[in-house]
């Protein structure tokens, strides 16, 4: 059940994603690629179904889509845990905006037991994020000088 909800709270991010993903296809091995037939299979393995919006997917972009899908929100090997992966995905979505992955985020994480004082974080560190960045760049900051004041670095 909770793959079925990570899969369906990133379907609008994850199809542009996956849409880059297919523009690069050629860069990729062609033979590495599902083929849109075996990647409905494959969605229908893993879920015991094919969500809607899957089908709504250009078949072109559809095995790109899925690789990144599966490669990253649904593996279980990448360096972050579902939980963390679900309140980026909510601070990114909450800022996009996007309605179906707000939604489908906010479902994901109470399933993955993240608290409500969690969720009001992921979404407040994007609010600052976005303010931050828009006096900086409003305010044209000089990046040397802004680099210096923290510490300098990279």
């Amino acid at each position: 059940m909770i793959r079925r909800i990570i899969f369906a709270r990133h379907s609008v991010a994850a199809i542009v994603t996956g849409l880059t993903l297919a523009l690069a296809a050629p860069v990729l091995a062609e033979d590495a690629m599902m083929t849109p037939d075996e990647v409905i299979k494959d969605v229908e393995t893993t879920f015991g179904g094919v969500p809607t919006f899957v089908t709504k997917i250009a078949k072109s972009a559809l095995p790109g889509f899925w690789t990144l899908e599966k490669g990253l929100e649904l593996s279980e090997t990448t360096a972050l845990d579902a939980k963390t992966k679900a309140l980026i995905s909510l601070a990114v979505a909450s800022q996009i905006p996007c309605q179906y992955c707000v939604w489908a985020d906010t479902n994901t994480l109470k399933q993955l037991g993240a608290s409500d004082e969690e969720i009001a974080e992921a979404v407040a560190m994007a609010g600052l994020t976005r303010f931050a960045s828009a006096q900086f760049y409003g305010l044209q900051v000089d990046m040397e000088q802004f680099r210096k004041d923290l510490g300098g670095g990279q």
